[in-house]
């Protein structure tokens, strides 16, 4: 059994990996790739952050007075899966607690990934639930990079994000150093639009707590990318700074610890907790348009 399945329909074509369950290609009818290639500038391509999003300080996950070593984003994304079911129209992962899991992350666990495509609409739903006799704390995140620029488009500067239904003037922003949450930051929305450029991602990302909106576009001439989100209440926005030919756009159910915090980690600003034997869906969707 290899560790790729392909699944799709007439519209869209879509492969994920075992490894991380990693969703590593997006393809239309004509061929255009949508997922970034995983190239030099950054070799992933749309990772499952998990059981935190963002970083910890000191890479130090803290509980009940013992420190357990926990790097950026969690360990899901560097994990193989157990395949669950694989099918034409789509495929269903799962990553449960073992001895390596428990030694960063001293939590019972499972982790389903479902992935599928039907009328030419890719979704994912990741369900977290607790196996265990206590409450679980967690964050859990999507890290898709799509290309920029879309497929039969020109140049990044012609692109604009566009937020249906959000009726925004400007983004709540908090920038990041040192990867913790750090500074506030008021982003203008011109007509309602974020015009992309390479500079956005100097400072790192945009991350957008609490964000008011469920869905997203990504407008050029000549193509356009749609997104939605269910269960997740939190938004980032990263490119890797210099120009990469991809963009991020990522709903986040929780996100980096703040500057100069470092308590336990069931009382970490933004966390989930989930009672013994309870679970906990979340999902996101993306539909593309080329002429």
């Amino acid at each position: 059994m290899t560790d790729l399945h392909r699944f799709g329909d007439s519209r869209l074509l879509a492969s994920v990996s075992a490894e991380g369950a990693e969703l590593r290609s997006l393809r239309d009818a004509a061929g255009g790739e949508w997922l970034w290639g995983a190239g030099p500038e950054w070799p992933r391509h749309a990772p499952v952050l998990f059981p935190i999003v963002g970083r910890l300080p000191g890479d130090t996950l803290r509980h009940e007075g013992r420190a357990y070593r926990l790097t950026q984003h969690g360990f899901a994304r560097d994990r193989r899966f157990t395949w669950r079911r694989r099918a034409p129209d789509g495929c269903a992962l799962r990553l449960e607690a073992d001895a390596a899991t428990l030694a960063a992350y001293p939590f019972a666990f499972v982790l389903d990934l479902e992935w599928t495509v039907a009328e030419g609409r890719l979704a994912c739903t990741a369900t977290v639930s607790n196996p265990g006799p206590g409450r679980l704390p967690f964050s859990l995140g999507a890290h898709p990079a799509f290309a920029w620029p879309l497929p039969g488009t020109a140049a990044q500067g012609d692109h604009a994000l566009a937020f249906p239904g959000a009726e925004l003037d400007f983004l709540s922003a908090r920038r990041l150093t040192g990867g913790l949450l750090d500074a506030a930051e008021s982003i203008p929305l011109p007509g309602g639009r974020l015009p992309l450029h390479p500079g956005l991602f100097d400072a790192d990302a945009i991350v957008l707590p609490d964000f008011p909106g469920r869905r997203l576009r990504l407008e050029a001439p000549g193509a356009a990318l749609e997104m939605g989100w269910e269960g997740y209440g939190d938004l980032g926005l990263w490119s890797k700074p210099g120009g990469a030919g991809f963009l991020c756009l990522e709903p986040w159910c929780g996100m980096a610890a703040p500057m100069g915090w470092d308590g336990d980690f069931k009382a970490k600003p933004g966390i989930v907790t989930l009672a013994p034997g309870a679970a906990q869906s979340f999902r996101w969707w993306v539909s593309m348009e080329r002429p």
